[in-house]
C-alpha cells in the first residue's frame, strides 16, 4: 500500500523565515527512505540485466563437465543484446503534432533538439526494453526559460510510485552516492513531489551516516511530478514493466553451456587420439641430445617411428562435434519463437537470400511489436510534451489532450514497393503528396526540406507560366485569347 503523499505537496512547504530552506518532514524523510529502499531492492536483478546485454553474466554450472580450472574456455553467447537492439533500432520518434495541424509542430522539435533527445531518447528506449523501464524528468532552465531541460534516468537511480487510481505519479525519486573531495561517501537524493523538488545529501563518516540534510527546495507548483516513465509491457497489476531478457536469459545459458563444451572439445577430442602400446619411456630419447623429446613434439611429430619392435601404435577416430551445433541451433530457433525475430538474426543463414515478400513475412511479428511500443510510449513522450509546455507558459491547453506522437514506420519494404503505393495513392487523390511522403519513410526534417524544395519548383513553374504568357500577348491569358482580336475576331497582325 502506498503511503500518502505529505499535505504540503498540495498546499505548500511549511513555512520557515525567508531565505531558510525548511528541513525534511516527518513524511518527506519517510518517502525518501522508502523509495530509497526500493531503489536498493532492485539493484540485484538490474545489475544482471545489464550483464547479460553486456555478455559479461556469470555462466552457472554443475562443475563436471567443465572443472573449475577450465572456466577460461567459457563462452558467453550475446543473444540478449539482439534481443533489445532488434527490437529498439525500430522505435524511432520523430516530432509532434498538435491538434488540429497535419505537420510536426516546430516548437516542440526545436526543444527536442536543444536537449539532444535524438540520441537520448535511443537511450530511454534501449534501458526501457532491458530494465523493463526508464524515466524521462523535465525541469526548468534558469539560463533559457522557453527551452526547458529534459533528461532520461537510469532505473538504477530513479524509481516512482504510482497511483493506482490515477495511474500517474505521485512520487519519484533520483538517488546516486559519490565521494567528496574528502573521500567521504554522501549519498544524494532528489525527492520530486506534484508542487515541489527537494534535493537532499547525506554524510557518512566509516559505518556510520548522519540524517538527510535538504540542501535546496523548488516550490514549482505544477500540480503534477515532472517525472514520467516509460514502461515496458505494463500490465494492470505490474506497473513496473518487465525486461525483454527475462524469456531468454535460460535459453542463452544453456546455449552457452553448449558452446562451451564445444570449445571443450574441440581442445581435446577434435584431433584423433594416439595410443602407444609396449613403448618405453627410454624409446623417447632424443638420440642427438640424448634428451627425452618434449610431449608436445611427440604428441605432434608427423612421422613416429619407433626402434623398440615391441611397441604397436593406435589411433582412435576424432570426434564428431556436429551434435554440439544441433542443440546450439535448436536453442536459437526456440529464443527466435519466443522474441518474434527472425531465425537468420542469430546466424541461421539459408544458401539462398529470402525474397522480399519472405522478409515482410518473417519481420511481421518484430514490427507489430515494435508498433505496439509506439502506442505504449507515445502517451509517455505526449506526457512529456505537456510538461515542456507547462514549465514554458505556466498551464497546458485544453486541447492538448489530443497531441500525438510522429513515428517512423518500423517495417522494412522495398524501395520501389513504397514508391508505387506512393504513386497510386496519390494518383487516386487517396493522399496528397506530403502524406505520401510519409508514406514512403522521410524523417521529419527530410519532408521539411522537401516542401521547400516542392512550394520553390511550383513559384518557378508559375513565373514560367506568366512569362510564356506575356510573350504569347495575353498575361494571364490562354493561347486561344492570345491568337485571336476580341473586337473583330481577326488574328493579331504577325510583326
Amino acid at each position: 500500500m502506498t503511503a500518502p503523499l505529505p499535505d504540503y505537496a498540495v498546499t505548500g512547504a511549511p513555512l520557515v523565515n525567508e531565505g531558510e530552506i525548511a528541513d525534511l518532514t516527518k513524511a518527506e524523510t519517510a518517502t525518501i527512505n522508502r523509495l530509497v529502499a526500493k531503489i536498493r531492492d532492485q539493484q540485484r536483478t538490474l545489475h544482471r540485466y545489464h550483464a547479460y546485454y553486456e555478455g559479461i553474466q556469470h555462466l552457472n554450472q554443475l562443475g563436471i563437465a567443465v572443472p573449475e580450472e577450465l572456466r577460461d574456455f567459457v563462452v558467453a553467447v550475446n543473444w540478449p543484446r539482439i534481443v533489445a537492439d532488434s527490437l529498439e533500432e525500430r522505435i524511432d520518434l520523430e516530432g509532434f503534432r498538435l491538434p488540429g495541424q497535419t505537420r510536426r509542430d516546430p516548437k516542440l522539435w526545436r526543444i527536442w533538439q536543444a536537449n539532444n533527445l535524438d540520441e537520448e531518447s535511443q537511450l530511454a528506449h534501449l534501458d526501457a526494453l532491458i530494465y523493463g523501464r526508464s524515466y524521462v524528468c523535465v525541469g526548468s532552465n534558469e539560463d533559457d526559460p522557453e527551452t526547458p531541460i529534459v533528461t532520461i534516468e537510469s532505473p538504477m537511480e530513479m524509481t516512482a510510485e504510482i497511483s493506482r487510481r490515477t495511474r500517474k505519479v505521485q512520487a519519484a525519486l533520483r538517488y546516486y552516492r559519490e565521494k567528496d573531495s574528502a573521500g567521504l561517501i554522501v549519498d544524494h537524493a532528489v525527492l520530486y513531489f506534484p508542487n515541489e523538488t527537494i534535493w537532499a545529501e547525506k554524510r557518512w563518516h566509516g559505518s556510520s551516516a548522519r540524517d538527510w540534510v535538504v540542501t535546496d527546495r523548488d516550490q514549482h507548483d505544477l500540480g503534477r511530478v515532472p517525472v514520467v516513465p516509460l514502461v515496458n509491457r505494463s500490465r494492470t497489476g505490474d506497473r513496473e514493466g518487465v525486461s525483454e531478457l527475462v524469456d531468454v536469459i535460460e535459453l542463452t545459458d544453456a546455449a552457452s553451456r553448449a558452446l562451451t563444451l564445444a570449445q571443450l572439445a574441440t581442445e581435446t577430442l577434435s584431433v584423433p587420439q594416439k595410443v602407444l602400446l609396449g613403448a618405453k619411456e627410454s624409446d623417447f630419447i632424443d638420440p642427438e641430445t640424448g634428451k627425452l623429446v618434449p610431449k608436445w613434439e611427440s604428441y605432434f611429430g608427423s612421422v613416429w617411428a619407433l626402434e623398440n619392435k615391441d611397441a604397436k601404435p593406435f589411433q582412435f577416430s576424432s570426434a564428431d562435434l556436429g551434435n554440439f551445433k544441433t542443440i546450439v541451433d535448436h536453442y536459437a530457433s526456440m529464443v527466435s519463437s519466443i522474441t518474434g525475430l527472425p531465425l537468420r538474426f542469430f546466424g541461421q543463414n539459408t544458401a539462398n537470400p529470402p525474397s522480399a515478400e519472405g522478409i515482410r513475412a518473417d519481420e511481421a511479428r518484430i514490427v507489430k511489436r515494435a508498433e505496439r511500443r509506439h502506442r505504449a510510449w507515445g502517451g509517455a513522450w505526449e506526457e512529456v510534451a505537456r510538461l515542456i509546455k507547462l514549465f514554458q507558459d505556466g498551464e497546458v491547453p485544453d486541447e492538448w489532450v489530443e497531441l500525438e506522437c510522429i513515428w517512423r514506420d518500423p517495417a522494412t519494404p522495398t524501395r520501389a514497393q513504397q514508391a508505387d503505393a506512393a504513386v497510386k495513392l496519390v494518383q487516386a487523390n487517396i493522399l496528397p503528396v506530403e502524406a505520401a511522403w510519409e508514406e514512403m519513410g522521410y524523417s521529419q526534417t527530410r519532408i521539411v526540406e522537401l516542401r521547400k524544395m516542392r512550394d520553390k519548383q511550383l513559384a518557378d513553374t508559375d513565373i514560367l507560366a506568366r512569362q510564356i504568357a506575356a510573350m504569347r500577348g495575353t498575361p494571364g491569358g490562354s493561347q486561344d485569347d492570345a491568337e485571336t482580336n476580341p473586337t473583330t475576331g481577326e488574328p493579331p497582325p504577325v510583326s
